[in-house]
């Protein structure tokens, strides 16, 4: 059997300037954890945090102990990522919490679309990446000339992302997915699963996977599946039944943007 191509093989080493604390949390959702990041560059007072994970006291206490902070940054605002923020925060005086979405804001502005924090020798770039949620960004930080891209539960290290109707988007996904092909041999660094040698290659092999569940969906569609569970019997029909929840999720999300498509083609007919 043939290893992995070198820029979707899993990688080992991590920048000297990046640590890994995974969340106590395993699931057939969340891979081996949540994985919270911890990033100080050479030398500097404060670090950043990246994704606290859930409410877990063990876990955010190891991440206070790498304190002192500048701000805790969040990727989106699922529950195993966001949900340890605030009491975090309470650990460390009152820090920061900067997300998209200010309902997971404290003691600072949501973040702007692809606006770029800086100081203590770090340069964060945030990228607006809607579709797996609509408030899911990614990060882009480079640190003495090197960059890094954190992707929360854009693209993960292993396995596919569920893009759940009606906050996650499909159309905004591939989007999303196309806007990040443009990171040619940057590490990616994900929310779940280990990390992996170049974000374009694996966003290159989700728009493709992507692509391919779509042709077969619409085919389960137009031989008469027309709701999600009828699809995921079709097209999924060997589904671990622990995840079969999130399969029609993602056949929701499917069906949507399938027939949204449709009505913007027929439309196009209409005006000819």
């Amino acid at each position: 059997m043939g290893g992995a191509e070198p820029a979707l093989a899993e990688v080992d080493r991590l920048p000297g300037w990046v640590s890994l604390l995974r969340a106590p949390n395993p699931g057939p959702m969340t891979l081996d954890g949540t994985n919270t990041w911890i990033l100080r560059a050479p030398g500097a007072e404060y670090a950043t945090v990246v994704d606290p994970g859930p409410l877990d006291e063990g876990h955010l206490s190891r991440i206070a102990e790498q304190g002192p902070y500048q701000f805790i940054l969040i990727t989106h605002g699922h529950h195993d990522h966001v949900e340890g923020a605030e009491r975090l925060s309470e650990l460390l005086g009152g820090v920061a919490i900067l997300a998209a979405d200010p309902a997971h804001c404290r003691h600072g502005e949501p973040l702007d679309p692809d606006e770029s924090l800086g100081g203590n020798g770090l340069e964060i770039q945030v990228l607006d990446t809607p579709g797996h949620t609509l408030d899911s960004v990614c990060f882009l930080v480079e640190c003495e000339g090197e960059r890094v891209m954190f992707t929360g539960d854009t693209i993960l290290g292993r396995g596919t992302t569920v893009v759940a109707a009606p906050d996650g988007d499909l159309s905004s996904y591939l989007s999303s997915l196309e806007r990040l092909r443009a990171y040619e041999n940057v590490l990616m660094l994900p929310g779940h699963g280990p990390v992996r040698a170049d974000t374009a290659a694996l966003a290159t092999e989700y728009l493709n996977h992507r692509i391919e569940r779509l042709a077969q969906v619409r085919a389960a569609m137009a031989a008469g599946a027309r709701t999600p569970e009828a699809v995921v019997d079709v097209v999924y029909p060997d589904i671990d039944p622990r995840v079969r929840f999130a399969a029609e999720w993602s056949a929701a999300a499917q069906i949507e943007h399938l027939n949204r498509e449709s009505a913007a083609g027929a439309d196009g007919l209409d005006r000819l």
